[in-house]
């Protein structure tokens, strides 16, 4: 993995998709971001990390607070890592999101978490920390003080962005939706129906999840790891155990590969079913909804009758997986794989000659592809958009090297553009499904994870429904016990939320409940 602006070398992580690892300079930290931004690549993930108790051999740190980017190219990952300085007692480093706009979020956050502040950022507002501890404490520093220590802070006032002019005005909905669905705030400036601009404000749900990766051993924080977003939960445990078993220099067997791949891709399966039914209810066919609906059930009975789970939860470990099928699951499985593409088939047909809901997807929402590079919209909503990135296709590892994986996409970047990659990749995963169930091999399902005794680090890549998983993971030495020095887990949300914000622009109010549901990006998280 290169750079030529700058003279890095590289640490390859032990993972089966390319991953490389450097440390830079203060000064090396915008031009390598300037390097990815100028050859079309991405930035994947941005976290605050503490100082580096046990230093690798080769690597040396001062004990400052650290700001790692992890970043994709053609080449494949490669995460950087600066160690900060202060100025003025505050630890500093330069901004990034005049390049990537999406990484304003995420050094809101690592500032709320960790306090650590880009320099010249032109938004510092908190993200989140709605004022329930105090702006100079930071949870994720280094000798916290335990938050359930510290004294009640009073809840403070969001200064949302005003539009001004006549006939403007304010609809906030949220944070509390109807339904079950997770909070957030949506601040909308519209005249009449038509929306000018739309600001969001999450952060409701932080639980303090990646404070509490420290606090649980290595290979039991898959458990939580996989609950950052119950509906990835596949995907969160496959890119932890990725990062676990790089760290570890651990191989897993083939078994076990093709067995996370399956439930993978059945978790992709119950996405898209799920979310076709929900866009056809949005947009007034409550037909669709029914329909996709029975299917989604039958497709998690399926899940639980053969996995023990019907979400797939906890069944991804360190080195394999926890559940193996024999020959009358593997032809379950199969039999209803077939049942649900000839019935989706029948239902793809009905939504692409229904005259009304067309009437409501095509134009609607739309992000054109240059919009989409320029925000770095990723995932399934980015490939809607052309933004052909997709890790099965991009860096194939075990099995998916051998599965010629076709990736969907479209250029429209519409509401029916999104409805029509949904299709397309179910259709799709529905064929991997069979093909890795027809020719799986014979072994075992897990192998031991041998946890190093020095320090170590790792890293997961995983295209999970919504996009990629990104998990950095550092690990203490046996003389710690091995601890989790820091986990930081990527939601693809993280992306794609902002987009959300320009993607309304222009549209109708009623609208948004449609344009909201073809991204459906998670709350949960994001928001950790």
């Amino acid at each position: 993995m290169q750079i030529p602006e700058l003279a890095l070398e590289f640490k390859a992580l032990a993972t089966p998709v390319p991953i490389g690892y450097a440390q830079v300079t203060s000064a090396q930290w915008r031009v390598a971001a300037s390097a990815v931004r100028d050859e079309g690549g991405r930035l994947l993930a941005l976290w605050a990390a503490p100082p580096v108790t046990h230093p690798l051999e080769g690597e040396g740190s001062a004990g400052q607070p650290r700001m790692c980017a992890a970043y994709v190219t053609l080449d494949g990952a490669f995460w950087l890592d600066l160690a900060l300085s202060q100025v003025n007692g505050q630890w500093v480093y330069p901004d990034l999101s005049d390049m990537f706009p999406a990484a304003a979020r995420m050094q809101r956050a690592a500032a709320d978490l960790s306090g650590v502040h880009a320099q010249n950022a032109q938004d510092t507002r908190p993200w989140l920390n709605h004022g329930a501890w105090p702006a100079d404490y930071f949870p994720l520093q280094a000798g916290a003080t335990p938050a359930a220590e510290l004294p009640a802070t009073a809840l403070k006032n969001y200064d949302f962005v005003r539009v001004e002019g006549d006939g403007v005005h304010e609809i906030p909905v949220g944070p509390v939706h109807a339904g079950i669905i997770e909070p957030g705030h949506f601040r909308f400036s519209v005249v009449g129906e038509k929306v000018l601009r739309l600001e969001q404000r999450l952060g409701y749900t932080h639980k303090g999840t990646e404070l509490r990766m420290t606090q649980l051993p290595p290979l039991q924080a898959v458990r939580l790891a996989g609950r950052v977003s119950g509906d990835s939960t596949v995907a969160y445990a496959w890119a932890y155990c990725m990062a676990l078993e790089s760290a570890s220099q651990t191989s897993i067997p083939a078994r076990a590969a093709w067995l996370r791949a399956i439930m993978l891709e059945r978790e992709r399966v119950a996405a898209h079913l799920g979310d076709l039914g929900a866009l056809g209810n949005d947009a007034a066919f409550a037909f669709g909804l029914a329909q996709f609906s029975r299917l989604r059930e039958d497709w998690l009975r399926g899940s639980k009758a053969v996995f023990g789970h019907r979400l797939m939860m906890d069944c991804i470990v360190p080195g394999g997986v926890s559940v193996d099928i024999d020959r009358a699951q593997r032809d379950l499985l199969i039999h209803l794989g077939e049942a649900v593409e000839k019935e989706v088939r029948t239902l793809f047909r009905i939504y692409e000659s229904h005259a009304g809901l067309q009437d409501r997807f095509m134009t609607t929402g739309r992000v054109l592809p240059e919009l989409a590079s320029r925000l770095g919209l990723t995932g399934l909503a980015g490939r809607a958009s052309s933004q052909v990135w997709d890790v099965r296709c991009d860096h194939p590892f075990m099995p998916y090297a051998g599965l010629n994986v076709a990736m969907a996409t479209h250029h429209n970047g519409d509401v029916a553009a999104r409805v029509a990659v949904r299709f397309d990749e179910l259709f799709e995963s529905l064929r991997l499904i069979r093909s890795m169930l027809e020719d799986l091999p014979v072994g075992d399902i897990a192998g031991t994870v041998a946890l190093p005794a020095q320090a170590s680090r790792g890293a997961g890549w995983v295209e999970g429904w919504r996009g990629e998983l990104f998990v950095a993971l550092e690990l203490a030495g046996a003389e710690q016990a091995h601890r989790i020095e820091r986990c930081h887990l990527h939601d693809p949300s993280w992306q794609n939320w902002p987009v959300l914000e320009h993607a309304i622009m222009g549209n109708i109010v009623p609208d948004f409940p449609l344009i909201n549901k073809s991204f459906n990006l998670s709350y949960s998280g994001h928001d950790l």
